[in-house]
């Protein structure tokens, strides 16, 4: 159901103390991963989104090196920055072979300075440690985090892809306002014990990756992908799984349908009736309104049924990450 007439967006509470849009902006895209980029266009996006009241955006440190929170920061240049709730991450390291974890309290609090200077800002309203580091007792990494509330460089704190033990002892130290987690009908591992914790705990949970890195939103063609496109190498994306995958796909999108609304915005619209916060990513303005006016779409109970019945937990094939990723998260 796209709308030609802007659609103001809810707003929700997360942890009950930070408000947000009900959904919010992903920012990685526009830095890299995806293909091609245009920084014009996506500054053009986050402006046109906050018209929409789309004003939750979220970034990190390593997308692209820094450049996404560059982008933003540009974008939120010339008096914006008081009208978004501003969200990045650390604790994750650009190497020559990939990414590397570091939650140490000396890198966290070098990379938040860092990070305000690239965004331009002298605070940020939600600071998620981006991975969990093993060899880092977590108490030790938000207690750094907290440092940075006391000293008032960060308002909020948050975690991504932290086990429920983990989020546990996390808030044991300081509140943690959100935990963001992969969360979609392709990806519904937090329902085991994640979702429960935070909602036990009073935590407000973010959804990433809400259309399963585009999959959901059923115009994805594996032949499509640029070279560099970070998809190539997920497992879900494999020529065997994707055909299976874009098989689910196409019965979702007939639930879409008959809503009137698009596949991803149904698939938005299933992820707020969960009582979760998505934030796809939009490097263009249409991509951005398609998912602002999933705001406007209620699922019904019964259809939120058949959707569970075609794509219960476990039905999508593949891993949402290759192993060596996939070591880096925690989901139990």
């Amino acid at each position: 159901m796209t709308t030609t007439t802007p659609h103001i967006l809810g707003r929700v509470l997360l942890g009950g103390r930070l408000e947000v849009s009900a959904i919010g902006l992903g920012c990685m895209g526009m830095a890299e991963f995806y293909g091609d980029r245009d920084e014009a266009e996506s500054i053009r996006t986050i402006h046109a989104a906050l018209d929409r009241g789309m004003d939750f955006l979220d970034t990190a440190d390593m997308y692209g090196a820094g450049l996404s929170e560059e982008i933003v920061g540009r974008a939120l240049a010339g008096g914006r920055r008081d009208r978004v709730t501003l969200a990045t991450k650390c604790g994750l390291i650009r190497t020559p072979d990939g990414v590397r974890v570091d939650g140490s309290p000396r890198h966290i609090a070098q990379a938040i300075d860092a990070s305000l200077k690239r965004l331009g800002t002298d605070h940020i309203d939600l600071y998620y440690l981006h991975r969990v580091d093993p060899q880092v007792p977590v108490e030790e990494s938000v207690g750094a985090m907290a440092q940075l509330v006391a000293a008032g460089k960060v308002r909020h704190l948050g975690l991504s892809e932290a086990g429920s033990k983990t989020i546990r002892a996390a808030h044991a130290v300081h509140p943690i306002t959100a935990v963001q987690t992969e969360y979609s009908l392709a990806s519904r591992n937090p329902e085991r014990s994640v979702l429960p914790t935070v909602r036990e705990l009073g935590i407000g949970f973010v959804a990433y990756s809400p259309f399963s890195r585009g999959l959901l939103s059923g115009e994805l063609s594996g032949a499509e992908l640029a070279p560099d496109d970070m998809r190539r190498g997920l497992p879900r994306f494999s020529e065997d799984n994707l055909d299976v995958n874009q098989r689910l796909v196409a019965r979702i999108g007939e639930l879409a349908s008959r809503l009137g609304c698009s596949p991803a915005q149904f698939a938005l619209a299933w992820l707020v009736a969960q009582g979760v916060v998505p934030i796809p990513g939009a490097q263009k303005r249409t991509h951005m309104n398609e998912n602002a006016s999933a705001g406007a779409v209620t699922p019904t109970p019964e259809v939120l049924r058949e959707a569970d019945e075609i794509a219960p937990p476990g039905a999508f094939a593949g891993e949402r990450f290759p192993e060596h990723l996939l070591a880096m998260v925690q989901e139990d």
